[in-house]
């Protein structure tokens, strides 16, 4: 009797491990449903789009946290970013983080994106990343042309920790695990939830940016 149950113990674990490796983080984006937000939303896109550093700034709040080290305050964002340089950094990171949609907390906020706003507990957020995209294949090697090792959709997966370096995130590929093995995937099709995220406060009748950032 014992050996049978330590057997189904033996099971429930596995089981648990293999939910683990496989657990899904699916595209949330609430914007629509409230019209204000989804309006201030659709400007913002189009500001970024034509790389209008004023409305940008119209909406950045004065005392908005810019990192984790005390830069705070509009003027620290507008020497970390220089909108008006042709090479900001800042069109592709924050079209990024408003093309992946995000979650209201409560009435007041608004939280970009969703692989920040809805990362779930308990899942390391060093150690992890998000599969942003349908069909994503992961290779054998770190090549468009490599075999396919598996084909997945808005999961999460573990980095592979041997490729582990002050860089993980290549530009064109990442080293990850899949079902034990290591695998190679484009690194547009994934996004760590640490990486940029954006919130958003409704105060005095407007919606601002009260935070951009990334780290922890």
């Amino acid at each position: 009797m014992p050996r049978i149950i330590h057997a189904v113990v033996l099971l429930f674990c596995l089981a648990g491990q293999a939910a683990e490796a496989q657990r899904s983080l699916l595209p949330v984006d609430e914007s629509a449903s409230r019209p204000d937000f989804a309006a201030f939303r659709t400007r913002l896109m189009d500001a970024v789009a034509r790389r209008d550093a004023a409305a940008i700034l119209d909406i950045v709040h004065p005392d908005i946290k810019n990192g984790f080290g005390g830069n705070e305050g509009i003027e620290e964002f507008k020497e970390m970013w220089r909108l008006d340089q042709p090479d900001s950094k800042f069109w592709e990171e924050f079209g990024k983080v408003m093309a992946l949609g995000g979650v209201f907390e409560g009435a007041e906020y608004f939280t970009a994106p969703y692989t920040f706003s809805r990362w779930p507990n308990g899942v390391d957020a060093f150690d992890f990343v998000a599969v942003i995209g349908s069909n994503v294949r992961i290779r054998t090697m770190p090549r468009p042309d490599a075999p396919v090792l598996a084909q997945v959709s808005h999961l999460i997966l573990e980095l592979d920790p041997e490729s582990f370096s002050k860089d993980w995130m290549g530009d064109e590929w990442t080293a990850v695990r899949v079902d034990g093995q290591k695998g190679h995937v484009a690194t547009r099709f994934i996004r760590s939830p640490i990486d940029y995220r954006a919130r958003f406060q409704f105060a005095d009748g407007r919606w601002r940016l009260i935070f951009f950032l990334a780290g922890d």
